[in-house]
């Protein structure tokens, strides 16, 4: 019997697909399998209902499930060209609440969702009550999807360098350490993410750094990736100086946490009864 933690390891680790502007999607073809689907027809059905889904919710479909052709090895070197899709994270969720919920794999998808899809916007006292882990695992999400959305509008504004405007944002922010430097002086592993390892008020500098950014962004008329950059790097070093004037503590000098976010979510799972 598979747990929860399988499903989340299988499903939204193993086969997740980050692309060159650092934005993760899925195949459908890949969540078919996942979700225990032989037939593509029918797979295919669940995917206009959680379209459907999608447009009553307000939502742009074209955003969420991106068609994309494939073109696939038959027997004797023949060629045949199918249809896919690259799925955001919603539009999985979507999928998996139209799918056939009487495969495992399916109700599993529908219990991780419900776990993850935890409402978005606390008020102060809601805030208030959490847990400085609590508050993590709440500003991180902040921060997935607000790079989510800053990242498609630099896109948008003429960037391909996305290493180095991400790194533009940390040397504002933290007195010009680059990603790599905030790694090191936090004693990281390699490739592990430095916002999995921030507390909440570090979060919470980041969180605004990235909203801030993408605000500016979206009023930039000019489509430059110098220009993009050096607003990236201005509004980290507005935040910095900001925060000095206040008498807080610099981001770089703040303690990193004990556990990584990671390790939280899946002491949460783990909770979970299978």
């Amino acid at each position: 019997m598979k747990n929860i933690i399988e499903y989340q390891e299988q499903i939204f680790e193993k086969i997740k697909h980050i692309n060159e502007s650092g934005i993760e999607y899925w195949s459908a073809r890949e969540l078919m399998l996942a979700l225990e689907y032989k037939r593509w027809d029918r797979f295919d059905n669940v995917i206009e209902d959680a379209k459907k889904a999608c447009e009553n919710s307000g939502n742009i479909v074209a955003d969420h499930f991106s068609k994309v052709g494939k073109i696939i090895k038959m027997a004797k070197n023949a060629k045949r060209k199918i249809v896919d899709y690259e799925l955001t994270r919603y539009a999985c969720y979507l999928i998996v609440q139209n799918a056939d919920s009487s495969k495992e794999s399916v109700a599993l998808g529908q219990t991780y969702f419900a776990i993850q899809t935890r409402k978005m916007e606390l008020t102060e006292e809601e805030y208030a009550k959490l847990t400085e882990d609590e508050k993590r695992i709440y500003r991180r999400k902040q921060t997935r999807d607000g790079n989510k959305i800053l990242y498609t509008v630099a896109k948008e504004k003429g960037v391909k360098n996305f290493d180095r405007f991400t790194n533009a944002g940390y040397k504002g922010l933290y007195n010009g350490e680059t990603a790599n430097d905030i790694a090191k002086r936090k004693g990281l592993r390699y490739r592990e993410d430095i916002l999995d390892n921030m507390g909440s008020v570090e979060l919470g500098a980041n969180i605004f750094r990235i909203t801030q950014t993408e605000a500016l962004l979206e009023k930039q008329q000019q489509k430059s990736e110098q220009m993009a950059t050096d607003t990236h790097y201005k509004v980290g070093k507005a935040i910095r100086d900001t925060i000095e004037k206040l008498g807080g503590t610099m981001p770089e000098d703040l303690p990193t946490p004990e556990k990584s976010i990671k390790e939280l979510e899946k002491e949460q799972t783990k909770k979970i009864p299978n």
